[in-house]
């Protein structure tokens, strides 16, 4: 474990916390939506798991983590804190496909029926089946992870029947933008993916968009998960 939080630094992630709650609720009143549709999902990459363990204290238990090595690290530390939900949520190479799958309650950044085969095959017996969320490339950039959308449907189908994955839902991250038009114009646009895909897959209920820089937008257009990791932890070291 690493050294012990200063208590004003729990105090300041616990601040942070309530603060990124409000800021849910403000948005889902705002869009006349209902703030328990909307989860907050704590991004605490490159964080130490003490920082984790001081937004576990106050009441939350969803965390996102991007690198594979350094996020088995911080499961392994706190394994006796077994109501944590892990989320990963970075680009997945096929040599981490095990490690992710083991280790992980959730995948939002599946891509490619290859590394959904991966995963599924490496998914332990004793294990709940991996929920799975479909990274789609909105913003068409060549830079960014994620399937075409006009990929999505094959993609989706393959996830559905494989046995050890469970199909919940799509997730992106679009083109960064500071107008809040063009945010949403992106959100959008995956909600349509969503609702397409839900027409064929009735079960699935969840769309995570939205990162600190334009929650606002994406609830708007019907996030249920928001992504926040600097409000909370503060600046990546």
């Amino acid at each position: 474990m690493t050294p012990q939080l200063t208590d004003n630094y729990m105090v300041t992630i616990a601040e942070r916390l309530k603060s990124a709650y409000a800021r849910i609720a403000i948005a889902t009143k705002k869009y006349h939506r209902n703030e328990h549709d909307v989860c907050l999902l704590a991004v605490s990459k490159t964080k130490p798991a003490d920082f984790i363990l001081a937004a576990y204290q106050q009441g939350h238990r969803e965390f996102g983590e991007s690198y594979v090595q350094e996020a088995v690290d911080k499961i392994t530390q706190l394994a006796n804190y077994s109501d944590i939900v892990w989320h990963f949520i970075g680009p997945i190479q096929s040599n981490k496909t095990a490690a992710v799958a083991e280790n992980f309650d959730w995948v939002q950044s599946v891509d490619r029926e290859k590394i959904a085969k991966r995963l599924n095959d490496q998914r332990p017996i004793n294990k709940a089946p991996l929920k799975v969320l479909i990274q789609v490339n909105i913003s068409l950039e060549d830079s960014k992870s994620g399937c075409h959308p006009d990929d999505l449907a094959a993609l989706a189908q393959f996830v559905n029947d494989s046995p050890n994955l469970v199909l919940r839902g799509l997730m992106a991250i679009p083109a960064k933008t500071d107008d809040p038009q063009q945010q949403i114009q992106y959100f959008e646009q995956l909600r349509a993916c969503f609702d397409r895909l839900k027409a064929q897959y009735p079960h699935i209920d969840t769309l995570s968009m939205g990162m600190s820089g334009d929650v606002e937008a994406a609830i708007a257009a019907g996030s249920t998960m928001v992504r926040i990791g600097t409000d909370i932890f503060g600046q990546r070291s």
